[in-house]
């Protein structure tokens, strides 16, 4: 079996060259690069991921930080962030973060502390200060993806925008006992999304009139929108359409809607949000936030860092192959409320501009029946 010597010999470079060619980082040109790539090819050579580390002082992996890894939106993103860090030589080591205090210390006190990864990626997990001291101090790139601290830098969505976007259609279709499923810590408790998404809906809906907006809070699990959208039905006055604050809440709103007997749209309009790859099959109208695309924004924000790590000149900016799509929301007739902008009250560090969403429409959203 070739090895490193082996390799370097035949490309007339050094061994430490050889590493560095195949690892990605270092000074090395394209040209020497490609050369020492060709022949490890050739010779059937494969980098020892312990050599590696013990050449370059790198262990090429990143290490995620996420709960919840058996939701499509998770997975979804993971593998944008592995599509764009693959191509550079990195692995991804995740952190499964659970509710268990004694889970979360020896995670935070011991298991991150072992050097296996040269930064931290946190998905939209919440942290508490102890935490975020610890993760801090283990001097690694640290990024998060709609992590809700303000101090872990992070990528976000405007999800009160989202929620505002989803109301606004559903005001433009004529409907007024809108209704929402989700999660919320409470008003203005919270920068996680669940809160952003009810606290958007809240002023969306305040601000068409409606004082005393509905809302049923519950987990995001398609089970659970069946619950939620279940109890709604059951009241006197049911909505006639409801804001989900994920897809797979609809779709468990929909079919919560056909085991009552009522077709939708006609009965009763749904909306979503994520974007789900389900979502076209079922007809789901849904704001589509594009989770492998936020993936891989998030990535390159890693990489960045990690540039900077090895070069001390100020690293460029993420290259921008995400493009910027503004928030469709349709034209609202003159007898609904247009709905004006808000800031959001979230104080995080943003590392760019928010990342895009946008309004598709689909089969699940009409106008109201009565």
């Amino acid at each position: 079996m070739a090895g490193i010597d082996d390799v370097a010999r035949r490309a007339g470079v050094s061994a430490t060259t050889v590493s560095r060619a195949l690892s990605g980082r270092g000074r090395v040109s394209e040209k020497t690069r490609e050369r020492v790539r060709r022949v490890a090819d050739e010779l059937g050579y494969v980098a020892s991921a312990t050599a590696a580390s013990l050449a370059t002082g790198q262990t090429m992996s990143v290490g995620v930080l996420v709960s919840l890894t058996g939701r499509w939106y998770f997975a979804t993103v993971l593998d944008g962030i592995a599509a764009r860090l693959a191509p550079h030589g990195y692995d991804l080591t995740l952190y499964d973060l659970t509710d268990d205090a004694a889970q979360r210390q020896l995670l935070f006190e011991t298991s991150l502390r072992r050097g296996r990864v040269d930064g931290i990626l946190a998905l939209t997990v919440t942290l508490s200060d102890d935490e975020i001291d610890a993760l801090l101090g283990l001097g690694l790139p640290v990024v998060g993806l709609g992590t809700p601290s303000p101090r872990v830098p992070a990528l976000r969505v405007d999800d009160r925008a989202v929620a505002r976007a989803a109301v606004a259609h559903l005001l433009a279709l004529g409907h007024r006992r809108i209704a929402h499923i989700g999660n919320s810590k409470g008003p203005g408790a919270g920068c996680d999304v669940p809160t952003q998404r009810h606290d958007g809906f809240v002023e969306a809906m305040t601000d068409a009139g409606v004082p005393c907006p509905v809302f049923v809070q519950t987990d995001f699990t398609v089970a659970d929108g069946r619950r939620a959208t279940l109890e709604l039905l059951q009241r006197e006055e049911p909505p006639t359409a409801i804001f989900a604050a994920s897809d797979e809440l609809a779709f468990g709103a929909i079919f919560a809607a056909r085991e009552r007997g009522l077709r939708v749209p006609d009965d009763l309009s749904i909306v979503g949000v994520d974007g789900h790859e389900m979502g076209e099959l079922f007809g789901l109208t849904t704001i589509d936030q594009f989770p492998r695309r936020q993936g891989e924004r998030a990535a390159e924000h890693m990489l960045a860092l990690l540039t900077a790590t090895d070069d001390p000149t100020p690293p460029a900016a993420p290259p921008a192959t995400v493009p910027v799509v503004p928030a469709r929301v349709p034209d609202i007739s003159t007898t609904v409320p247009v709905i004006p902008a808000r800031v959001p009250a979230i104080s995080a560090t943003v590392l760019s501009e928010p990342l895009p969403f946008e309004l598709v429409t689909r089969t699940s959203t009409a106008p109201p029946a009565e």
